[in-house]
């Protein structure tokens, strides 16, 4: 049976505001995340889930806070939905990095990962873990999952195949509290929306 999930990005944070590197450092919403996650929710009565997932981190339980409120349900908080550690460019933009690192990891993200960070393949790995996961325990159903910008980009790279180490290249935006969406069917997977802004919700119906 085909199950429908569809991930969000949280809401925005101060610092994802200043374009600085937010992996594991557990920051809240600001309050332009506060009405994104609004957004969210009042796209999310009309979608009707019958399911939450979310990622353990701060920022991402804020914004699932008022849909699951609305929805009357519980999410389910999975570690392996969080975002992938920067390392030491944690807190810091690119252009604040040794212009060595910052170049090589322009050229390849993977390979030359942020010094300390999580390496993007064994990110990639425990979200499409989780992505399956979700199908199967919700066989024809609707999920909506809270997560994070690079996660969601590695997860879409794995599912279609695509090189991860293009991920910045062929997905390179992903905006606070856009959605995306995915058709799950015995592991296959199908894309069917990338980044829809808020304002826009409603054309994921």
């Amino acid at each position: 049976m085909r199950t429908t999930i569809v991930l969000a990005r949280h809401g925005r944070t101060e610092w994802h505001h200043g374009n600085r590197y937010t992996g594991s450092t557990d920051l809240p919403i600001d309050d332009v995340g506060v009405r994104q996650a609004q957004q969210v929710k009042d796209w999310a009565l009309g979608y009707a889930p019958d399911a939450l997932w979310c990622s353990p981190m701060l920022r991402a339980r804020q914004t699932i806070a008022p849909i699951a409120e609305a929805l009357g349900l519980e999410p389910t908080l999975d570690a392996r939905l969080r975002e992938v550690d920067f390392g030491t460019a944690e807190g810091k933009m690119l252009g604040e990095l040794p212009p060595a690192v910052a170049k090589a990891f322009e050229l390849d993200p993977v390979r030359d990962h942020f010094p300390d960070g999580e390496n993007p393949v064994d990110a990639a790995d425990r979200v499409r873990e989780v992505f399956d996961e979700i199908g199967r325990r919700h066989p024809g159903q609707k999920v909506l999952a809270v997560a994070h910008n690079t996660l969601i980009r590695l997860l879409v790279c794995r599912v279609l195949g695509l090189r991860l180490n293009d991920y910045r290249r062929l997905l390179p935006a992903l905006g606070p509290a856009a959605l995306v969406r995915f058709r799950w069917q015995d592991g296959t997977v199908g894309l069917e929306a990338f980044n829809v802004p808020p304002l826009r919700l409603e054309t994921l119906g």
